[in-house]
């Protein structure tokens, strides 16, 4: 088992440069994968900063992931505040709600100040999973500049110096860990209405025959 872990933490040193080089440099040209994949095994770490499985995360019970830019986005806290609305009905449904950003984890929990939520939010500080989904692109150095302008420190937000974020994208998911469906939207202002995510959850937990 050690020389299995071993084994998958050199292969991941030796493809990170080539995840990282993978990033597009624009939202418009991600490549998500296709429906029908499982959920990457990466890993990603909890709001206490403990290191989980994200597969296993999701696998055991259908599960919707919404992947945020950070809590320093507006646009990203007024989306968690509506996925908070329909969470019961998710539930009812028998789905659990994750969300997840590049923040680190302490960034994460400084951000329930601003926005409080009742479900999971999880760190892929790294950005391992949104590159391993292809929903990641690379904000380029002016973009990262003037940003701080805003106040607002990729680098600080994540602890990398990396400069990737994700497309904002809501992904349904089955029990296996299974992608059937995903929203994507290179426009950061716009999101998945939240009536339209309990619709399609709906429909993939009961399909019409």
């Amino acid at each position: 088992m050690e020389h299995l872990m071993l084994n998958r933490c050199l292969a991941l040193l030796l493809c990170w440069p080539l995840l990282l080089a993978a990033a597009p440099d624009r939202a418009e040209d991600i490549q998500p994968l296709p429906l029908g994949s499982t959920l990457p095994d990466v890993s990603v770490q909890t709001l206490d900063g403990e290191t989980v499985s994200a597969r296993k995360a999701v696998q055991g019970q259908p599960t919707v992931l919404a992947f945020f830019r950070g809590g320093w986005c507006p646009y990203c806290n007024r989306q968690l505040a509506e996925l908070r609305l329909i969470k019961d009905d998710l539930e009812a449904l028998g789905y659990q709600l994750i969300a997840i950003s590049p923040d680190r984890p302490a960034a994460l929990r400084e951000g329930l100040d601003k926005t409080p939520v009742d479900y999971a939010l999880l760190s892929d500080a790294s950005a391992a999973l949104i590159q391993a989904l292809g929903i990641a692109f690379r904000v380029d150095d002016a973009t990262v500049e003037q940003y701080k302008t805003y106040g607002i420190d990729l680098e600080a937000a994540s602890g990398q110096d990396h400069h990737l974020l994700p497309v904002p994208t809501v992904l349904v998911l089955d029990e296996q860990g299974v992608i059937h469906y995903r929203y994507s939207n290179a426009d950061y202002k716009v999101r998945m209405d939240p009536d339209d995510l309990v619709r399609v959850a709906t429909r993939l937990v009961n399909p019409s025959p």
